[in-house]
């Protein structure tokens, strides 16, 4: 070592060797001091500066979940291409104009109105049986969103107001647009405005506050102090089986009862066959894309993408409880008829998809076809109920989203694993500890 350092110094007497012994260790210095402040710059840069305790910390927005959220809202609108098809293949070619005009409507008051008060009614703080401001900010109105800017989020899931808004008012545009199918070329057009104002404006959101509100009463049900305190356990429905697709159905079912049936219009009981729809091409290619749409209905209302094994399991369910449903519905029907009916397993694939929508995260996948199969039995058996009582229904609005959303929201009782819990549900999904059809 000595040896070494006295060569050194030896070598150091020649000018030429050290003005290169300078040269090297000032560019090595030089480097050194520039990585040191491209250390500090950069994150400054890129992340803005330090944030000290005494300063307000800006909302989080987790960009991962915004997009998933973003995504779902795109699937579920997209279904309005799906309904609108549907209904105007199963209609009388001469029906096709209004089934046209009243979907794309519809779509355009709804987007308005739940963006004036109806998200506000849903999703806002208030009481148990509506909403109005910022859960947890009441000086902040949502009421055509007067408390809301770019970074207002939801609650604590990082998801600002803007892309909950929209991923909602595609739910939204959903229920409203189920009821037109029932009351397919009965209703003028003052008729479609006043129920989509109806509709879209008080009935959904009001309705869904109380199920998915911050304090709505079934949300809070079972809590201390809260409606039904002694039962322990708040109303589920993941996904809409009850809160869409069963006010939708309803609200058909009611429109059709009191708009009397198209004229021409003839049934079983009279000794005539029902109107055959005009264009089975259309309707078909319109019930794959609701079926498609599905894909944002129901996984993304997990409006998380971190919960990538949930996601997995809802996407699973909800592709067999179609196929149940389908062939379930198709087989019945053939069964008694001995033909292979393309309505009818258009009509029990939909039927599985509204069975599973309440209990997709809770179930298994053999619970989950279970329910999807009971669903395909069921839409073929509500259809036979309306024909008998000589209800008009021509796009089987009820049969397929009232009847097959209630089985839907019960079967959670019957065939929740106990396993999976999610956010709004107790640690054991609200079921019990042993999974019956695991």
């Amino acid at each position: 070592m000595m040896g070494f350092i006295k060569e050194f110094f030896q070598k150091m007497r020649d000018p030429v060797r050290q003005k290169f012994f300078y040269a090297v260790l000032g560019g090595k210095m030089l480097g050194v001091a520039l990585v040191l402040a491209l250390v500090y710059a950069i994150p400054t840069f890129l992340f803005g500066s330090k944030v000290w305790a005494a300063d307000e910390l800006a909302p989080y927005i987790n960009p991962i979940n915004t997009g998933w959220v973003l995504l779902g809202a795109f699937l579920v609108f997209g279904m309005q291409a799906g309904f609108t098809m549907r209904e105007a293949g199963v209609c009388r070619e001469r029906e096709t104009v209004n089934v046209l005009v009243e979907c794309l409507f519809d779509t355009c008051v709804c987007g308005l109105l739940h963006w004036g008060w109806g998200f506000a009614f849903m999703f806002g703080g208030g009481n148990a049986f509506v909403g109005w401001h910022l859960p947890g900010e009441p000086t902040k109105s949502l009421i055509f969103m007067k408390g809301v800017d770019v970074m207002s989020t939801y609650g604590s899931t990082g998801i600002p107001i803007m892309a909950h808004y929209l991923f909602q008012f595609a739910f939204a545009d959903c229920a409203s647009t189920i009821c037109s199918g029932a009351m397919v070329g009965r209703t003028r057009f003052v008729g479609d405005v006043l129920y989509s104002i109806g509709v879209s404006g008080f009935i959904y959101p009001i309705f869904g506050h109380w199920c998915w509100g911050p304090d709505g009463f079934l949300a809070t049900m079972g809590s201390q102090g809260g409606f039904l305190s002694s039962l322990g356990m708040n109303f589920h429905d993941f996904a809409g089986s009850t809160v869409v697709h069963s006010i939708g159905g309803w609200v058909a079912i009611a429109g059709a009862i009191a708009l009397a049936s198209r004229l021409g219009r003839k049934f079983k009981r009279d000794g005539r066959e029902p109107i055959l729809p005009h264009n089975l091409t259309i309707a078909v290619i319109g019930g794959l894309i609701l079926w498609f749409g599905w894909y944002g209905f129901n996984p993304c209302s997990t409006l998380s993408l971190m919960d990538h094994v949930g996601v997995a399991r809802v996407a699973t369910n909800t592709t067999l409880a179609a196929c149940m449903g389908g062939l379930a519905a198709v087989f019945v029907v053939y069964f008694r008829t001995k033909k292979w009916d393309a309505i009818s397993i258009l009509n029990g694939s939909l039927a599985g998809l509204v069975g599973i929508t309440c209990p997709c995260y809770w179930v298994s996948n053999i619970g989950a076809s279970a329910i999807g199969a009971v669903a395909g039995v069921l839409v073929v058996l509500a259809t036979d109920l309306l024909e008998h009582l000589r209800i008009d229904d021509p796009v089987g609005a009820w049969p397929v989203h009232g009847v097959c959303g209630i089985w839907g929201t019960l079967s959670l009782g019957l065939f929740a694993c106990g396993q999976y819990s999610a956010a709004g549900s107790s640690p054991t999904g609200g079921a019990s500890d042993r999974c019956p059809f695991a």
